[in-house]
């Protein structure tokens, strides 16, 4: 069953624990897969794969006490064994690791502040995910987007009777991106070059893309402007 030190309290102490512990599953999916694959005998009762904060695997039956000391992974992972195809099967133990892995992870930070959790969130989603290991998937950058407070280029545009109009990508198709291909995107108004971890927003008309400093948009006020504007733009709509 899994363990855990109560006495956990920062977000770099989690991180650490969450990262020996998808070490240990990341092993047993990988280098120890046969060995993982003799353990998980269909015969057997409901049975569990755990990753410990020693970097260790161990596949067992789940705790008994209710609830759990830790959130429990997924049970029973043993009984679709020789129903599945070997790397099917494993790709699905990789899946439910994952979620196994935030939950802990999740359950560990609960007491912590919002900054707190978004900046453990950020450690955790820098790494690859264990099913990207174990299917040797390519994660890569992502766009300036939504999600980190900008307007995504060419994801969402308005008709002229106010309707959004969404065109996403197959997430297939994003993994075949090359993993540089967004680092060439550079401010329309400074010049400077694409970084993630700054905010950055798009104008809808001349689909440059800006710093938020640079024209003077904050997260907070983008998330109010239905169609965004650049300066130059705003200046040619009143020529």
């Amino acid at each position: 069953m899994a363990s855990v030190s109560l006495s956990l309290r920062t977000v770099e102490e989690i991180f650490k624990d969450f990262s020996a512990r998808r070490a240990g599953i990341i092993r047993a999916l990988t280098y120890d897969v046969d060995e993982f694959y003799g353990l998980c005998d269909p015969e057997k009762e409901n049975l569990c794969l755990y990753g410990h904060p020693n970097e260790t695997w161990e596949v067992n039956l789940p705790a008994e006490e209710v609830p759990p000391e830790l959130p429990e992974p997924a049970l029973g992972i043993n009984f679709a064994r020789d129903g599945m195809n070997r790397r099917d099967w494993l790709s699905l133990i990789a899946v439910h690791s994952d979620c196994w892995l935030l939950s802990v992870a999740f359950y560990l930070g609960a007491r912590m502040n919002r900054n707190e959790r978004k900046r453990l969130f950020s450690l955790i989603n820098d790494l690859p995910t264990v099913f990207e290991v174990v299917t040797e998937r390519k994660p890569v950058k992502d766009k300036p987007n939504a999600d980190s407070g900008s307007k995504s280029r060419g994801s969402t545009k308005r008709s002229s009777d106010g309707q959004a109009k969404s065109n996403p990508k197959p997430a297939e198709e994003s993994y075949e991106e090359d993993e540089d291909e967004h680092s060439e995107t550079l401010c329309g108004s400074c010049g400077g070059n694409y970084n993630a971890d700054e905010f950055w927003i798009g104008c809808d008309v001349c689909e440059r893309w800006f710093h938020g400093k640079c024209v003077k948009i904050t997260p907070a006020k983008a998330e109010n402007i239905k169609q965004y504007k650049c300066p130059s733009c705003m200046k040619r709509g009143r020529q």
